[in-house]
């Protein structure tokens, strides 16, 4: 990217970048890392990360690692680490031949592990979890020293190599930095950094008993690929100290790392501890749920990597937490589709439409537009006859004044065919309406009279005899309010999910050409909103699309009133 390109996207991360590389820092070199935990799916929190630390690569001509920090066997899993690398590529992004683990490093950690305990900074402790949060202190009160921390080196090293091949069970020894019990800072009160896991470990095996803790794997990854700007979300701010303690102690390379806030969107959850809770306990229908704000289900729900990376650049970087309204993501996601979704046709609740003097037996191909925003993509033939369906909800029996569509007496065009006017319906014992007769002019095709005579009502339609039995998934917010967490003393995230987030309706029509559409590939059904064909399709064997969004922020309408 160009030095003027780079000016118009400065924010606080570049303009230290720029400065670093303008100083000479690290040779001028940029070289950034992606280090998700592979415990679970990326959601669009983490797509803000991969955009800053690819982006911010090439921007200035450095690299990007994709780096796994599979320090934590109990919680990892080989399914999470292949969506991973699949949702980046999916985002457009390409870490080369820079893939890492941080399991590539463990031999290399152990012996720095060792040679902290070689410097009398590192100690084996026998206390458990527990216990140490006892003597750990409080915010205002010092922490007391562990009864363990003046082992000698010598017996700190035997008891190192034990807990490595598995001597000691689990739970019963760890190892701990020799740092400073009365700190200020938390973070720095003698911190864990192994624990024995007795758990074969999804890339290693049973290779390794014991693990490292993130805070010391983390930074000692940086270190060994050549990170110059280690790129964290605002709860590592407090981690810093204990980041550099590491690298300055065991004098390595040492990166800088610098924090940013994270995304907090309204009406969503990006804890991957709750997401989780949610798949569990089966309120929605596993992680790639086209309500979920993981990539994997956003991607299902139609939405376009562009629309993410726009979306990030607009939300851009900032130094404190702070709430994005979901609004702009659907913002982005309509700009982005009203200019290359192409239309189709088809009705939600169908409702039988005969033109009475249409010549019986007679069919035609009408001309439609395939997308009005961009004429280059021509149009394409939709079968036409005397028997169609139009939706329910455009005819009423009886209209209010300013009522514009179909209703007895009245007339409105048929998208890109022909006007016609209601004469007479047909209701069933029910008293439900079950058929609108109607006559239409053969002089209107196309949407025009030749007698100039304006009509105000369009309504969609698809052919009775060709048209395709359609499953359609309306997919709305997850949460009913925009703060999740916004709960009654004594109450769940959980309460507060939106009841109608999903409704199923199994007797919409579409018009044919839906059926060769790829999965995934978005459209706008005209009048209704975009959608896009779901992957249930292929199993089972009937065409069914995923509501991406409305057409309009029926929300915000709401909210209003």
């Amino acid at each position: 990217m160009s030095s003027e390109n780079i000016e118009k996207s400065l924010d606080f991360i570049r303009t230290r970048v720029k400065e670093d590389q303008e100083n000479g820092k690290n040779n001028g070199a940029v070289h950034t890392r992606f280090p998700p935990e592979p415990n679970g799916y990326l959601h669009l929190g983490h797509a803000k990360s991969i955009c800053l630390n690819f982006g911010i690569a090439q921007e200035f001509g450095g690299l990007c690692n994709l780096r796994l920090d599979d320090t934590n066997p109990v919680a990892e899993k080989t399914e999470y680490a292949d969506a991973i690398k699949e949702d980046v590529k999916w985002l457009g992004f390409n870490w080369e031949e820079r893939l890492f683990h941080a399991s590539d490093y463990f031999e290399q950690l152990f012996e720095w592990a060792k040679d902290l305990i070689r410097s009398n900074k590192a100690f084996v402790c026998d206390l458990s979890f527990e216990q140490m949060r006892k003597l750990r202190g409080t915010l205002v009160s010092p922490g007391e020293h562990s009864p363990f921390r003046d082992r000698t080196i010598e017996e700190n090293l035997d008891l190192f190599e034990k807990m490595k091949v598995g001597t000691f069970p689990e739970g019963t020894k760890t190892l701990r930095a020799k740092i400073d019990m009365a700190s200020p800072n938390m973070n720095l009160r003698d911190p864990v950094i192994y624990r024995i896991i007795h758990k074969e470990h999804p890339k290693t095996g049973d290779q390794w008993k014991i693990y490292p803790s993130y805070d010391f794997a983390h930074g000692q990854s940086d270190s060994i690929e050549g990170i110059t700007h280690s790129l964290c979300t605002l709860e590592f701010e407090h981690h810093r100290p204990l980041y550099d303690w590491f690298c300055e102690n065991l004098n390595i390379h040492h990166p800088q790392q610098i924090e940013f806030a994270r995304l907090n969107l309204t009406y969503v959850v990006m804890s991957k501890r709750k997401m989780l809770r949610l798949v569990e306990e089966e309120h929605v229908n596993g992680w790639d749920d086209p309500r979920m704000p993981t990539l994997q289900g956003m991607r299902r729900r139609g939405f376009s990597p562009q629309t993410i990376l726009d979306f990030s650049e607009r939300v851009g970087l900032a130094k404190r937490e702070n709430v994005i309204e979901v609004e702009l993501l659907e913002h982005c996601l309509r700009q982005d589709l009203n200019k290359r979704a192409p239309r189709r046709l088809g009705v939600l609740n169908p409702l039988k439409l005969t033109i009475e003097n249409y010549p019986e037996e007679q069919s035609e191909d009408i001309d439609a537009v395939n997308n009005p925003e961009n004429p280059d993509e021509g149009t394409r033939k939709v079968p036409f006859s005397g028997e169609l369906f139009i939706d329910r909800n455009d005819f009423m029996e009886e209209p209010p004044k300013k009522y514009f569509r179909l209703a007895p007496g009245k007339e409105v065009r048929l998208k890109y065919a022909y006007y016609v006017t209601c004469k007479e319906f047909v209701k069933n014992e029910e008293g439900e309406i079950t058929e609108v007769i109607c006559t239409y002019d053969p002089e209107s095709k196309g949407g025009d009279s030749p007698d100039g005579r304006k009509v105000k009502g369009t309504i969609q339609w698809v052919d009775a005899k060709t048209s395709t039995p359609t499953q359609v998934r309306l997919y709305d917010r997850l949460f009913s309010v925009p703060n999740p967490e916004d709960t009654e003393e004594g109450g769940d995230f959980t309460d507060n999910l939106n009841p109608d987030s999903l409704q199923v309706m199994d007797s919409c029509l579409t018009e044919a050409s839906l059926t060769e559409m790829e999965t995934g590939t978005p459209f706008q059904l005209e009048r209704i909103g975009y959608f896009c064909k779901d992957k249930d399709s292929m199993s089972a064997g009937q065409l069914i699309l995923n509501r991406t969004v409305a057409l309009r922020d029926s929300w915000g309408k709401s909210n209003k009133s």
